[in-house]
């Protein structure tokens, strides 16, 4: 487990969400009140590409079907058993770092 860095601070504003790519792992790291969270960027449903989805309050929005999921548990509005993979996230020293496993 390690953390990598993945962008600044400032790259994500206030209700924000940003695509990051570490390896071949597409990330969503959205910014809900000030505090990142980054789940798995495919959408479950179809594969959307959820950083390209809209965050209402805490709720990740798929672009194409409109799924939508809590950026801070990965769960599903829905259906709690469908998951998203959540990733740590920390700020240092204004850099965005994610612990990919």
């Amino acid at each position: 487990m390690s953390f990598v860095r993945v962008g600044s601070a400032g790259d994500v504003g206030p209700g924000g969400v940003i695509l990051v790519t570490v390896g071949s792992t597409e990330v969503a790291v959205c910014n809900r009140n000030g505090k990142l969270y980054a789940v798995d960027n495919r959408c479950p449903h179809l594969g959307g590409p959820l950083a390209m989805g809209t965050l209402h309050d805490n709720m990740l929005v798929c672009p194409w079907h409109g799924w939508e999921f809590d950026c801070t548990t990965g769960k599903c509005d829905f259906n709690p058993a469908i998951v998203l993979r959540s990733y740590e996230v920390d700020v240092v020293n204004n850099e965005i770092l994610v612990e990919i496993l």
